[in-house]
């Protein structure tokens, strides 16, 4: 299974805009990067260690808790390109696990842990 670059980025950019309004408008400072792998670093952070087992990940501050730091860098949701066209049997079936990938680091972003986040990733917005 393959999806060019730009249309994979088009599925992201689809994710993003159809979020809830209440959540579009508390993403500040968070940059969303799409890759085709984890580094070693951010498969070491998560402790797997197979390169097509992450999907996405989210790495940053909390929005929960935010207020207490000052000046922070911006937050990183990276989406995996290779490991989620490999998960995926067809163009339709990919296209819902970016989207399902998507909600599910941005819930960590809001504080969900893990469970949380799988919930909020299989929510219809």
């Amino acid at each position: 299974m393959n999806i060019p670059q730009e249309q994979f980025e088009k599925i992201v950019e689809e994710a993003l805009d159809n979020l809830p309004n209440k959540f579009k408008e508390k993403m500040h400072n968070v940059a969303i990067v799409i890759a085709d792998f984890p580094t070693s670093e951010q498969l070491g952070k998560t402790k797997k260690y197979n390169k097509y087992s992450l999907l996405g990940l989210y790495e940053g501050v909390i929005q929960s808790r935010r207020l207490n730091f000052g000046v922070v860098l911006p937050d990183k949701i990276t989406i995996f390109r290779v490991p989620l066209m490999q998960t995926s049997s067809n163009t339709e079936d990919c296209k819902k696990n970016i989207i399902d990938t998507v909600k599910h680091e941005i819930a960590h972003h809001f504080g969900s842990d893990e469970k949380g986040a799988r919930k909020a990733a299989k929510h219809q917005a």
